[in-house]
Formats: structure tokens, sequence, C-alpha cells
């Protein structure tokens, strides 16, 4: 598995719905790495204070209100501006693939959509776990490409 991680999952802006979400802590958990759940409803300065607080290695955020566009890039925004550099995010939930590369460009580094396996998720934050590639990193690395 690799090293145990703190991962944060967060539910940005007022999306209700979190099963998923926590489908996706529980995994991460079973896992062998540390999830913390901030709960629905979160503004993106609340993730990244609870990422600078927990000192978490991860983010990974969750939407299906359609306001990734906005939410996830002022997240990544924020995290940079906080200098948590070397914070790795991750997107999930309903996702066009035609919006993708431009959260890619924002610092997201894998967006998962339905049907992903949590063999999917924890293979992804192996792996990025062993790079550089931080929301303040210039490695174009992502996930699936």
């Amino acid at each position: 598995m690799g090293e145990r991680q703190r991962i944060i999952i967060a539910k940005p802006g007022l999306d209700g719905h979190d099963r998923g979400a926590k489908v996706v802590a529980r995994a991460l958990r079973d896992g062998g790495h540390e999830v913390i759940y901030t709960g629905l409803r979160r503004t993106p300065n609340q993730i990244v204070r609870t990422a600078m607080d927990e000192d978490a290695r991860f983010v990974g955020l969750s939407s299906l209100s359609g306001a990734h566009g906005h939410l996830f890039p002022t997240v990544c925004n924020l995290l940079r501006e906080a200098g948590l550099n070397d914070v790795i995010v991750f997107g999930g939930g309903i996702i066009p693939d035609d919006e993708r590369s431009a959260l890619h460009a924002s610092g997201v580094r894998a967006i998962f959509g339905p049907g992903t396996t949590s063999s999917e998720i924890l293979e992804f934050i192996s792996e990025a776990a062993g790079r550089n590639c931080g929301v303040g990193s210039q490695d174009p690395w992502h996930w699936g490409e």
C-alpha cells in the first residue's frame, strides 16, 4: 500500500449529497490512511484551514452540484496562497469530460467519477504520494493521463 497518508475529504459549496464522499472516506480509511471528513457545505476557506490544521497531504473534493468549476480551483488557489504547495488535490462527482482539463490546469491531480473503484483511488494515492505533485508543483502529471 505504501505510506499512511493524512487525507481530507470535503464537500465544498451547497451540495447536500454526501454518500459518495463517505464511501470514499471509508475506502481510504480501510486502505490504511488517516481520513478527516469535513462534513457538508464547507467553504473553500474552511477546507484549506482544515488541511492546514490537520497537516494533510491530500485534499479530496466532492461535488455533485455543478459548482466544481469554481470551487475546486478556488481551493487550489487558497492552498497555494497559504503556502500549502505540497498538498495534492483530487476531485470526484459528476464532472463532464470537457471540463476536466481546466480543473487539471488549476492544480487538481485526479478526477474520479461514478463507477470508480476504491482500488483505483487507493492506487492514485499511492502513486501521487511518491511524486512532488502538490498544487504548487510544475509537474504536469495527472492521474489517468
